[in-house]
């Protein structure tokens, strides 16, 4: 009742109540991001949802305009603290992960909910194996299970199965303690960037977000 129903609910409720906040949050950060490098306010990545569908997921853009698209050496995004993409503002809300709240908005079209796994890009569909598509089962969330307890610190391939133990253990005590955790961890700023340990462990795997 809660996976199918309740929860959908429950995203959609908590996101309208906490819309005009963001708003806020939008009327400081957003000229600020502008002035910097006179390009825009918004990073909008396509992202694999429920079922496989694709969406445009909403970020606060936190990079210079036109910055390169490197990559570690096991395919996955490169993200660390010094990364010369960054601009001033867009290192601040990496940090903070103010650059993940415009998902409110896909949480309210539908695309997303607020606890789940988090989306992969869509190329990353053909490399699911085994039982690994199951993660597409739910929405995808703005935090999940991986980003409570173990932020950028382990494999993508290992992320996968700890989305698909969320799904077969999803219940509503479960998401609150996500949320909880999820909630100290940033104001911690725990494992916001990816370290050299954490590069080590993921070229063992493949590829990750």
């Amino acid at each position: 009742m809660y996976k199918n129903y309740f929860k959908r609910v429950l995203d959609l409720i908590l996101a309208l109540v906490a819309l005009p906040f963001w708003l806020i949050i939008l009327v400081i950060i957003g000229p600020i991001i502008y002035f910097q490098d006179k390009g825009s306010i918004f990073y909008n990545a396509s992202r694999l949802g429920r079922e496989g569908k694709v969406f445009k997921m909403y970020k606060f853009r936190s990079m210079k305009m036109n910055a390169p698209d490197l990559r570690n050496e096991d395919g996955s995004t490169f993200n660390a603290e010094d990364d010369p993409r960054l601009t001033k503002i867009g290192k601040f809300i990496r940090k903070t992960s103010l650059d993940e709240t415009p998902q409110l908005l896909n949480i309210i079209k539908g695309d997303m909910s607020i606890i789940g796994p988090r989306p992969d890009l869509p190329e990353h569909r053909d490399l699911y194996e085994g039982n690994e598509e199951r993660k597409l089962e739910i929405r995808p969330g703005v935090t999940g299970y991986n980003q409570a307890y173990f932020r950028n610190t382990v494999p993508w391939k290992e992320r996968i199965q700890n989305d698909i133990y969320y799904i077969d253990n999803l219940t509503l005590w479960l998401d609150i303690k996500i949320f909880i955790k999820t909630a100290v961890s940033v104001l911690k700023r725990e494992d916001v960037f990816i370290t050299e340990n954490s590069n080590k462990s993921r070229n063992n795997t493949g590829i990750g977000m």
